[in-house]
């Protein structure tokens, strides 16, 4: 097979499955609504790495040989929108209204979009794990079906952490400073790819 479909695997559950800016979001959505009231956006943030596997599949990566600015100021920017996200995170409380709407599959879908570490990882799933040579549309949907498979197994799980965490921590002291930790761990995970993880 011209793409390393088991290794790719692998390496994509190791990536899906630690500590990034989605999954920062999606344990504070189970947190603060549920797995089931966050389902919808977790369907959105798993279909939402599908915006950035086909464009990079079908050669987004030649624009960022020829213009390499566009990618350093979108990088930038994803940067920037996911901090503002921790911020919103750390200002959040487990214990509000159940009535409260929980975000939907649209809020979900531009996470990964904007998120440096889906970028990176994609990336690398195209360079260190095709052949030189496979089609396009072999190589993209592969890798494409494999991430897809891994997110549905691995972001509900994350999300109902954040639920089970919830029950334990919502109206105490710890609170507060669970929130913040999340937060942080989001932040944290930025710059990493920024500054090291991305290079």
């Amino acid at each position: 097979m011209s793409v390393a479909a088991a290794s790719f695997a692998i390496f994509a559950a190791s990536q899906v499955g630690t500590p990034g800016p989605a999954n920062m979001a999606l344990l504070a959505t189970g947190a603060r609504y549920g797995l089931r009231r966050a389902l919808p956006f977790v369907a959105g943030v798993a279909f939402g790495k599908q915006l950035v596997i086909w464009p990079i599949g079908f050669g987004l990566m030649q624009l960022a040989e020829t213009a390499p600015w566009v990618f350093q100021s979108l990088k930038w920017i994803s940067a920037a929108y996911i901090i503002w996200l921790a911020w919103r995170v750390a200002n959040l409380r487990l214990s509000t209204n159940i009535e409260a709407k929980a975000p939907g599959f649209a809020a979900g879908l531009i996470i990964h979009p904007l998120n440096p570490k889906a970028w990176a990882m994609i990336t690398a799933g195209f360079t260190a794990f095709t052949e030189p040579g496979t089609p396009s549309l072999e190589a993209t949907v592969t890798i494409a079906l494999i991430l897809l498979g891994v997110q549905l197994i691995l972001h509900p799980i994350w999300t109902y952490g954040g639920e089970r965490i919830a029950r334990s921590l919502a109206g105490t002291p710890a609170e507060r400073y669970l929130m913040w930790t999340l937060a942080a761990l989001t932040v944290a995970s930025v710059l990493f790819v920024l500054f090291a993880g991305g290079k």
